[in-house]
């Protein structure tokens, strides 16, 4: 058995890294706060990331925080009674506003029953100084995680992607944020066009270079509404099959540090607007087809860049 799990999985799960730090079952609630972007409102671009819908989730659009909340706990609750929580800011750039805002935003949510902590997902280019510093504040106060979009170390694909800030300026925030103890999650999508496997695992050996808590790996989805489904529909290119993309999380798994934690997998598109893979839509398939694979390998997170850990 793999030493960071207690059921068949061979990698490093959320669920058990919850379960051994708060001790019990831990429900993450989802909201949108309705922040923007500075790669859609013009600061650095206009229209988000290419695979981006208006750079919007739309998850509860114009629904008012403490409302989405209760609405999101009664169902997590619901599958799992008693769990504790971490309200889980999702839409767009979580830190592309001042601080007094920012303080609006998430205060009134972390002074709600039961939640141990924030998850705010955000850009590399949106953390400034007075940003960063109330974020340690918040680190010392609750259970902090920031997650932040990479997607790939290749300059080149982040360039076709609009993704409108370097890799140094990633590195450069992740390693303020370290400075300051605060936990850093990192968004990666496999099958980005131009992508072979071997650039899609480069980027994961990058990130075992640097001091980062958790990982977030997921498919490309091509998703009506977005400038990807134009180019994806003008001019098709090739979209990984479901056994390709089981092959190269496996490969990923195996060559990334054993302990960082696995945050996904693959992804939850809606199913009304996705135009490719339409095999992502079978999440429990793809995730079950990783663990076969992992097993037919006898493989584990981590056997191909540090010791047994068996």
């Amino acid at each position: 058995m793999f030493k960071y799990s207690n059921t068949n999985k061979r990698y490093y799960t959320l669920d058990y890294y919850y379960k051994n730090k708060f001790h019990s079952k831990v429900a993450k609630i989802s909201l949108d706060a309705s922040f923007t972007c500075p790669n859609i409102d013009g600061k650095v671009g206009h229209n988000g990331c290419i695979y981006c819908l208006n750079g919007s989730s739309d998850f509860f659009k114009k629904v008012p925080l403490l409302d989405q909340f209760e609405e999101r706990k009664k169902i997590m609750l619901n599958k799992w009674p008693n769990s504790k929580l971490i309200a889980y800011f999702q839409a767009n750039s979580n830190t592309y506003a001042p601080v007094f805002l920012l303080k609006e935003k998430f205060e009134p949510i972390l002074r709600l029953n039961n939640v141990i902590g924030i998850n705010i997902a955000t850009r590399a280019d949106c953390i400034n100084n007075d940003v960063l510093n109330y974020l340690i504040d918040l680190n010392n106060r609750t259970y902090l995680t920031i997650e932040l979009g990479l997607q790939t170390i290749h300059e080149k694909t982040a360039k076709f992607i609009n993704r409108c800030h370097s890799l140094d300026c990633f590195i450069d925030c992740v390693k303020k944020l370290r400075k300051n103890h605060i936990n850093v999650v990192v968004h990666i999508i496999n099958g980005l066009p131009g992508e072979t496997k071997n650039m899609m695992l480069e980027t994961v050996k990058f990130l075992n270079k640097l001091d980062i808590q958790g990982i977030k790996i997921h498919m490309l989805s091509v998703v009506n509404g977005t400038r990807l489904a134009t180019i994806y529909k003008k001019k098709p290119f090739k979209i990984l099959q479901q056994q390709q993309y089981i092959n190269i999380v496996c490969d990923q798994l195996e060559l990334l540090n054993e302990n960082i934690v696995i945050h996904r997998l693959t992804g939850d598109p809606i199913k009304e607007t996705l135009i490719e893979p339409k095999w992502i839509l079978n999440k429990i398939n793809v995730l079950n087809g990783i663990d076969k694979e992992m097993k037919k390998r006898n493989s584990y997170q981590g056997c191909k860049n540090s010791v047994s850990i068996f």
